[in-house]
């Protein structure tokens, strides 16, 4: 985050804001060719990703987004019996926190984007929501676990937030799933942590919030070497301090390059867990295929997939269609972000269509009230767990060589009821 950034853009949208209450009734007046000028213009959607930089792999599917949302909403949308056309805007933050507060505040102040979208990690979302909340412009965000989210940003239960929402689950359903994962194979129950000092890894491996008081009271014992600095080519002491320990499950929320490199290193150096379940590094087929063989029984928490019993409400495609529609457009096979990064779209859409106006607040309070069913499933943000906040389904999936090629199978629906299982959870084989 940008404390300059935030300053600046905090103070000219109080100083506009008081300005226009300040004019009354004549400055009103003297304001209506611009409200007339607004009105006429475009609806617009503002979306914000890590298009470039170590977090690009989670924009990968935007480019086909972005086509085919453009087309659907080709003939415009109807807000209080208007149509209106809709312009999307994107901004990259070159995986930069700093950088993603400073397009949003593009976005609102020299854009005049009516409402905001962003995903993909902590380094997108809080920065982005931040700048949406100080400056009154509705917000929609998903890719980071609730906690990191809204914690993160300082939210408070009792209150939460007046313009940002997000959607996605949370460390309690992600612990779950990985223990019951685990719980499925024998091992000794002695547990490796991969955690970054990140916000990330910080929520993860917080002694009260993240896994470590969940795996105490499992049986596990946890073996924790304390945060790496990212990005990090030398995972040597935590190999040693694993193979001192006989860690056989290793886990962790690392960045692809990380653990590439960690898992070369692993192997080389003969630290060979039964189970490996890690998250951010193993999302993606394309970084996954660069581990080679390597690859093949890796696991990970599953938050979307063509095998989801869920439909897109803006085009009408299942999981599985939109999937396929993916890979005929790109030539590479689906991703997670996909599904997520889609339904944004959704749900800016639905709230224009439902807004009693185009002002702010409107749209807002049409996001507030959002209950729709979504190609990422239900989202109704008045379901908690906290304000501002709503969970998705989450389900556990492993890497497996089937005809060739690397396929990414669901193994784990402990916690994603009516999704089918695609396979049965297996130790990784070493050859």
């Amino acid at each position: 985050m940008n404390p300059r950034t935030n300053e600046a853009v905090g103070a000219f949208s109080t100083s506009r804001r008081s300005t226009l209450k300040k004019l009354g009734g004549l400055g009103a007046a003297a304001m209506l060719p611009f409200s007339a000028a607004h009105a006429a213009s475009s609806l617009k959607i503002g979306f914000v990703s890590p298009q470039t930089g170590p977090l690009a792999v989670f924009a990968e599917p935007d480019a086909f987004i972005l086509q085919q949302v453009r087309k659907v909403l080709e003939g415009g949308v109807t807000l209080a019996g208007r149509k209106y056309p809709v312009e999307v805007i994107y901004k990259d933050t070159q995986s930069s926190s700093n950088r993603a507060a400073d397009v949003t505040a593009e976005l609102i102040l020299k854009d005049e984007v009516d409402i905001v979208v962003a995903a993909s990690t902590p380094a997108t979302t809080n920065p982005v929501a931040d700048q949406c909340e100080l400056n009154g412009v509705p917000c929609i965000t998903n890719g980071t676990p609730w906690q990191p989210y809204f914690f993160g940003r300082g939210g408070k239960p009792d209150k939460g937030f007046e313009w940002t929402w997000h959607y996605f689950w949370g460390l309690e359903d992600v612990i779950g799933m990985y223990t019951h994962l685990w719980e499925q194979l024998p091992t000794n129950k002695v547990l490796g942590a991969l955690w970054p000092n990140d916000s990330d890894g910080n929520a993860w491996g917080d002694p009260k919030m993240g896994f470590p008081p969940v795996l105490a009271q499992k049986g596990y014992t946890l073996v924790d070497p304390g945060r790496y600095q990212t990005p990090s080519d030398n995972f040597s002491s935590y190999i040693a301090a694993f193979k001192e320990k006989g860690v056989g499950i290793v886990t962790g929320v690392v960045p692809p390059p990380d653990f590439a490199n960690f898992w070369a290193q692993a192997i080389r150096q003969d630290l060979r867990p039964t189970i490996v379940t890690v998250a951010k590094a193993c999302q993606h087929n394309g970084t996954v295929k660069s581990y080679g063989r390597r690859a093949a029984g890796l696991s990970l928490e599953l938050w979307w997939s063509p095998s989801f019993p869920f439909t897109s409400s803006l085009t009408g495609q299942s999981a599985a269609e939109l999937a396929q529609a993916f890979t005929t457009f790109s030539g590479v096979p689906w991703n997670m972000p996909l599904g997520l990064n889609h339904s944004l779209f959704e749900l800016a859409v639905d709230a224009f269509k439902r807004a009693a106006d185009r002002s702010p607040a409107a749209i807002r309070d049409a996001v507030r009230s959002t209950h729709l069913n979504t190609v990422a499933g239900p989202i109704d943000f008045s379901s908690g767990p906290v304000p501002n906040v709503c969970k998705t389904v989450l389900a556990g999936g492993q890497w497996k060589w089937r005809n060739k090629a690397l396929e990414l199978l669901l193994v784990d629906n402990s916690h994603a009821q009516g999704v089918a299982l695609q396979d049965q959870f297996e130790p990784i084989q070493y050859t």
